[in-house]
């Protein structure tokens, strides 16, 4: 028997502010989609060498989709996560399974598939009837996290679960918290919009879903380590922090007039954090910008032309770079963040792709180099290596 799962929120007689959403007026810079021809060129070097150096597909035989993926390389094993349909070809929240699968370094084909939820499953007296996005987060040197969004009761709520790496044994479902000030609810719509109304704190028009992005970044703080992500739901998306990946606090959100919707990529880096997002189908830019954690300000906006995709940050070599989908989701465009001057970023590259590469997530791999998970028109994860360098 379980200890309770699921809190009541906080009871607020506060109603929630919202902030209307509208194109950014006065951006610094808009970055192009219409790339050079050093770009192009260096793009398709790119795709041919994600093309050569496939690593190996994670969907297990028989799924019928599979979409948005995590993976991390921990003592010679790539772990990965993503949430798959094994009924029909389709993104259906209500025929999907949450899992998990490892393989070692030396022998890709020998993979271990662990499902964690699928729709239909029971937690703690409440049946699951949606199963959504699902990452994983390390959490120490014997523990990942597997985490993920799921739909009980008409609220949709962040689950996770530890998984133990030398037994490769999962622990109990948990479900996450959500913290405003000294008000702390369940990691869930309602607990969102209630934490933030409490402290009088104003949202975009939240719906649908709830996310935490998969990139992990950390910071010392007081003597304590501190990790950053992003969330969002709908319209609404912010930075958020955590010390021990259970409860996250809120830090931020853009606080000037913008279009976002859904993913924010957010990584924090020598003080700041920064921010990319996208926005609404009609508007034909994302937005880059920067919040400084000391003087609590954030920069002015960057646009970048962008299809509305997943994008994800990576500090590499001393730089930090951008990948997002700058024409569409066959197409990965790579920034060069300047992190002294936002709107001098630069293009590095820009690729048309051999496959189609949606939600492409960066991690290291071997020898401090790079690979890349992607979904290949929601069939395939897959994973490939690239060196970075060659295209700098």
């Amino acid at each position: 028997m379980c200890d309770r799962l699921f809190s009541e929120d906080v009871y607020t007689p506060r109603e929630l502010i919202y902030i209307p959403g509208a194109p950014i007026r006065d951006p610094a810079r808009r970055i192009s989609s219409a790339a050079d021809a050093l770009a192009v060129e260096k793009g398709e070097a790119f795709a041919q060498e994600i093309s050569r150096r496939f690593v190996s597909d994670f969907e297990k035989p028989g799924d019928r989709m599979a979409h948005v993926s995590t993976f991390a390389v921990i003592g010679g094993t790539v772990y990965m996560t993503y949430y798959a349909n094994t009924k029909e070809p389709s993104e259906d929240p209500k025929n999907q399974t949450a899992r998990l699968v490892w393989a070692p370094l030396e022998d890709m084909e020998r993979k271990t598939f662990l499902d964690i939820q699928t729709a239909g499953d029971c937690v703690d007296g409440k049946k699951i009837d949606m199963v959504y996005d699902t990452i994983l987060m390390q959490k120490d040197d014997d523990t990942i996290f597997v985490m993920w969004t799921a739909r009980t009761e008409d609220n949709y709520y962040r689950f996770y679960c530890p998984f133990s790496l030398s037994d490769k044994r999962l622990g109990q479902i948990g479900v996450n918290r959500f913290r405003v000030g000294e008000v702390t609810n369940d990691f869930s719509v309602s607990g969102i919009r209630r934490a933030l109304a409490a402290n009088g704190i104003p949202c975009k028009k939240m719906y649908s879903d709830i996310g935490i992005m998969q990139k992990l970044t950390e910071r010392r703080e007081n003597g304590e380590t501190w990790y950053y992500t992003g969330t969002y739901s709908g319209d609404f998306n912010c930075i958020i922090r955590s010390r021990d990946l259970v409860t996250w606090e809120y830090v931020s959100q853009p606080d000037f007039i913008n279009d976002s919707k859904w993913e924010n990529a957010v990584y924090v880096w020598q003080d700041r954090v920064y921010y990319f997002v996208r926005q609404q189908d009609t508007n034909p830019c994302g937005f880059l910008t920067a919040y400084d954690l000391k003087t609590r300000r954030w920069e002015a906006p960057v646009e970048v032309e962008d299809c509305q995709s997943r994008a994800d940050f990576i500090v590499y070599r001393g730089g930090l770079y951008l990948f997002h989908a700058p024409v569409d989701r066959e197409h990965i465009g790579i920034i060069r963040i300047d992190p002294e001057n936002l709107p001098d970023s630069s293009v590095v590259l820009q690729a048309k792709m051999h496959t189609s590469c949606f939600y492409p997530f960066i991690n290291y791999y071997i020898g401090g180099e790079l690979a890349m998970s992607y979904t290949v028109a929601r069939r395939h994860i897959r994973l490939a290596e690239f060196t970075l360098q060659n295209y700098l």
